[in-house]
């Protein structure tokens, strides 16, 4: 018998069918662990849900809410989307809400608080909800009609997916993190390569990967048109599951002759630094190909670049050092919790006293809403993951994508740099 992938078996589990077994191409019906859902895309499924017949959350301890997009509120139409979030929680008896300043962005905010963990099914109305994978979950984005859907009636429906399996072997080099493994990735097997598979990822090389760079890689495996991208269970996520999860929890791995669309074999030990060039994540190249670019503003931070690895990763390279003169940078940590530490360590006295500006944790520059928006004409260099035009801002303005290392390196030099020539 076909023996099974990570995602077939996390899919297995939460079926509410009688069937024995699931399969790539069934359609199952499924009940989630957590629903998530921001200022961007919850008010929107709240009239939705006010269509489908309003009423009570039949599970209101499942659904999460963050304001991040639009916080703090940069006008007065940012402003209705944060009060429609705090009315609906409000009525509904939603306990996980999170306001301006109680939390941060939703993908790191989630399993910081432990409220995803190893083999749980994670709903969420943003596309980059597959973050959760690096936590041995199948995190998922979907339509906001489903969001209503699921709050409605506690149950959804998945297509079972192909898989994809990613093998790591080798240990990283100084300057390359998990953000250069989805760049990697993502520059072989372009914006479809993965197209409503499940990219998982496995290999004795995780044991370079921490879990905040492993959100780095399974944050962008929707940019390869992905369903979900997890990382296989092991002792970093076993360690971080003991201290972390507030509910049970489940390791998942893969049966050993589990049978993959395809098998891909990734040596970190061989990987360089990579920049994603204007207007596609996967126009990538390495730092080494590109020469002379001026950048007119570093953005560091999204909702898994703005870890305290990343930080760190950060702070190494500013300590000491000034931004280049005509280059601004911003740097925005993921989650409050995440802000305190940073000033606990000293790093953001690094970060001011090298000329950045640090925000409130905010996803309003990673969309090109507010706080670092670009301008028509404007290069940005940016940690985040869509380089697509208007992303960051004007759609006259250019992106490119890289790492914390890099991007803090360029913000010094005020162009493009491997931080290693410093």
């Amino acid at each position: 018998m076909t023996r099974q992938t990570i995602a077939e078996k996390i899919l297995e589990a939460h079926r509410l069918d009688d069937r024995d077994r699931v399969e790539p191409g069934d359609v199952v019906r499924a009940r989630v662990d957590m629903v998530l859902l921001n200022d961007a895309n919850g008010p929107v499924a709240f009239r939705h849900f006010a269509n489908m017949g309003g009423g009570k959350v039949v599970n209101p301890d499942k659904v999460m809410m963050v304001c991040d997009h639009f916080a703090p509120a940069p006008s007065a139409a940012g402003a209705r989307m944060l009060g429609d979030m705090r009315r609906f929680a409000t009525s509904k008896g939603i306990e996980h809400f999170y306001d301006v300043g109680k939390g941060g962005i939703e993908h790191t905010l989630m399993p910081e608080v432990g409220l995803c963990g190893p083999g749980d099914l994670i709903a969420g109305g943003d596309s980059h909800t597959g973050t959760a994978g690096a936590f041995n979950a199948f995190g998922t984005g979907m339509s906001w009609a489903g969001m209503a859907a699921i709050m409605q009636i506690d149950e959804t429906w998945f297509r079972v997916p192909e898989s994809m399996r990613f093998n790591l072997h080798g240990k990283k080099a100084v300057h390359v993190t998990g953000k250069d493994v989805i760049l990697q990735i993502l520059q072989d097997i372009g914006v479809d390569g993965a197209l409503y598979r499940s990219m998982e990822f496995a290999g004795p090389g995780l044991a370079d990967i921490n879990m905040d760079e492993r959100m780095g890689i399974c944050n962008m495996v929707v940019e390869a048109g992905a369903k979900t991208g997890i990382v296989e269970f092991d002792d970093i996520t076993r360690a971080w599951a003991e201290a972390t999860c507030k509910r049970p929890w489940t390791a998942t791995v893969a049966d050993a002759d589990a049978q993959y669309h395809s098998r891909h074999d990734i040596d970190l030990a061989r990987m360089r630094p990579m920049v994603a060039k204007p207007y596609s994540p996967e126009n990538v190249v390495s730092v080494d190909d590109i020469r002379h670019v001026h950048v007119d503003q570093v953005y560091m931070g999204n909702c898994a670049n703005g870890t305290m690895t990343d930080l760190r990763q950060i702070a190494s390279v500013l300590k000491g050092r000034k931004v280049a003169k005509g280059t601004r940078a911003m740097i925005v940590p993921a989650t409050q919790k995440i802000y305190r530490e940073a000033m606990a360590e000293g790093l953001i006295d690094i970060f001011i006293e090298a000329g950045a500006a640090v925000s409130t944790p905010t996803c309003g520059a990673c969309f090109g809403g507010h706080n670092g928006a670009l301008d028509d004409g404007e290069v940005g260099f940016a940690t985040i993951n869509r380089n697509f035009k208007g992303r960051g801002g004007h759609a006259g303005a250019q992106v490119y994508l890289g790492n914390s290392y890099v991007a803090a390196a360029t913000a010094v030099a005020g162009e493009i740099i491997d931080p290693a020539l410093l």
